[in-house]
């Protein structure tokens, strides 16, 4: 017994309607077949009303009509079927989308009824009068349901390299080769977004013979890089064509074409224009794109990467660091090599290194991200890593040393003149801002808020919520702290209670004196006279 592959033609033409999923295909594969006809001009008009939509080009027209009704059977030229491998069955998308199909190319014309083309019947071609003739093909398809055409054809033809007419009015085709000033590359013609401003992205629109084989979810048409790969490298997916076929081999394939058109890009950038203006228009792209190494050899540093500690630092809440901020100037090797410069790789504020923080500031130091620049730049030999050094923390002239009993936190707070800091043979002597270290809080003699408390915990919860309420408490539960301490005498306390009240900020007050009866207890507690 033999057995061997046999097709049932009847179920292959019943069920071929349900092959295609999306019923645009019918207007894509129609402007497909005039492109390859050598249309220079398509024109497509559409009336949903009548259900009638009707596509006409000045190709080179149809040479045998029974083409049109060969399903896998390509009627295109040698040329044709080698660069872009077509799979004949286009013109099928029409017997089922619409209920009559009337084809005239030239001086001949056949009128096709769908049902009963799908019953295999025959239909004559005629040959039309000379002054009926015409210059190209036209398909008029009656029956046609395509009430979002309208909506759907700008998007349709996107890219698409052939002008069209829809209803009279030319598309756009803002992202076809001929609109975009594409570059030259193995797998076809890349345009990037962002190479004559830096302004780069990584949504990227991919076509093949004109139409979208793939596509980010959301992009902006003036945003986005654009692909048209070459079609005797690529093969779109049946029966829509709107998928490459390996498309989860060829997405890292365009990617590195893309990364490779960056570097060309970045290349000739850099070559004629002052580095300065390179490393501020490009750095972006350059980290984003995984080209770093163009900086190796410039004498200066992106400020992108480097960083002033310009307020106090704390334990920040989600992502609201507001106490660091970009340098606006650009590095310079020279200075970082003589010193005047101190590069210093930080990880973000936490409870163990705040110290390490306070002595940056005091320092003046540059914080710098180090994964912003390649492992062989010249400025990684002059980093400090000052999570890496041991930090010595001592409190000058110790005044007090108790517990805050706070909502939230429970250090150790430690009064004191002022605050020493030591790594190495650098020393600073912090005197107007408190500390975190070690489960203590300390307390310098022009520290009078409650401040220091944001260093010693974030105040998030286990769900990540930020808890302010015990923010307040302990903040002011150690400023009340702070004030009790320093009650060494009744001028030093009334001074420290005054001091946090800032009156001075009181014009009414100004000049004036007044004579102060402080009583036991809370509110009132005192009596007030002014005097004079």
């Amino acid at each position: 017994m033999f057995i061997q592959v046999q097709i049932n033609e009847e179920g292959a033409l019943r069920n071929q309607r349900h092959a295609f999923s999306d019923r645009f295909t019918l207007v894509s594969e129609l402007l497909q077949n005039a492109r390859r006809a050598g249309a220079r001009h398509i024109e497509l008009n559409h009336d949903a009303a009548k259900q009638m939509l009707v596509v006409r080009d000045n190709g080179c027209g149809i040479i045998d009509f029974q083409t049109l009704l060969s399903f896998h059977e390509s009627g295109w030229g040698v040329a044709v079927r080698e660069e872009e491998r077509p799979f004949g069955i286009g013109f099928s998308k029409c017997l089922y989308a619409a209920s009559r199909c009337i084809v005239t190319s030239g001086d001949r014309r056949v009128d096709i009824n769908t049902a009963q083309a799908l019953d295999k019947a025959p239909f004559e071609v005629v040959t039309l009068p000379q002054h009926e003739a015409i210059l190209g093909t036209q398909i008029e398809l009656q029956g046609v349901d395509l009430p979002e055409l309208p909506t759907r054809i700008e998007s349709l033809c996107l890219g698409f390299p052939v002008e069209v007419l829809f209803n009279g009015k030319p598309l756009q085709r803002r992202l076809a080769q001929a609109n975009l000033p594409m570059m030259e590359a193995p797998m076809g013609t890349v345009y990037l977004t962002g190479a004559d401003d830096g302004l780069y992205n990584h949504n990227t629109i991919v076509f093949l013979q004109g139409f979208c084989v793939m596509r980010p979810i959301h992009f902006r048409a003036d945003q986005v890089n654009v692909v048209h790969l070459d079609p005797t490298q690529f093969m779109a997916r049946l029966p829509d064509r709107d998928k490459l076929i390996d498309e989860d081999l060829q997405r890292p394939r365009i990617e590195a074409q893309l990364k490779a058109c960056w570097r060309s890009t970045l290349e000739s950038a850099k070559a004629m224009m002052p580095s300065s203006q390179f490393v501020d228009m490009y750095y972006p792209a350059m980290r984003s794109w995984g080209h770093l190494d163009l900086l190796n050899d410039l004498d200066i540093l992106p400020s992108e990467v480097c960083s002033q500690i310009t307020s106090y630092p704390i334990q920040s809440h989600g992502n609201s660091i507001d106490y660091v901020e970009r340098v606006e100037f650009f590095p310079t090797r020279q200075a970082v090599e003589d010193g005047l410069l101190t590069l210093v790789v930080l990880d973000w504020l936490h409870e163990e290194n705040a110290a390490r923080w306070m002595f940056a500031r005091a320092q003046g130091y540059l914080l710098v991200d180090a994964l912003g620049l390649h492992p062989e730049h010249w400025a990684q030999a002059h980093f400090r890593y000052l999570e890496d050094e041991a930090i010595e923390v001592e409190a000058v002239a110790e005044q007090h040393r108790t517990q805050l009993e706070g909502r939230w936190i429970w250090p150790t707070v430690i009064l004191c003149e002022a605050i020493k800091l030591q790594i190495g043979q650098d020393v600073v002597v912090i005197t107007d801002d408190g500390m975190f270290h070690q489960d203590c809080l300390y307390i310098p003699r022009d520290e009078p808020s409650g401040e220091s408390v944001r260093q010693a915990s974030a105040f998030m919860n286990e769900h990540d919520q930020f808890m302010e309420s015990d923010l307040e408490f302990d903040r002011d539960a150690l400023a009340q702290l702070i004030r009790l301490l320093r009650c060494v005498d009744s001028v030093q306390t009334l001074s420290s209670l005054l001091e946090h009240l800032q009156l001075g900020r009181y014009p009414k007050l100004h000049g004036k004196r007044f004579q102060l009866e402080v009583g036991q207890g809370g509110k009132p507690g005192y009596s007030l006279e002014l005097i004079g």
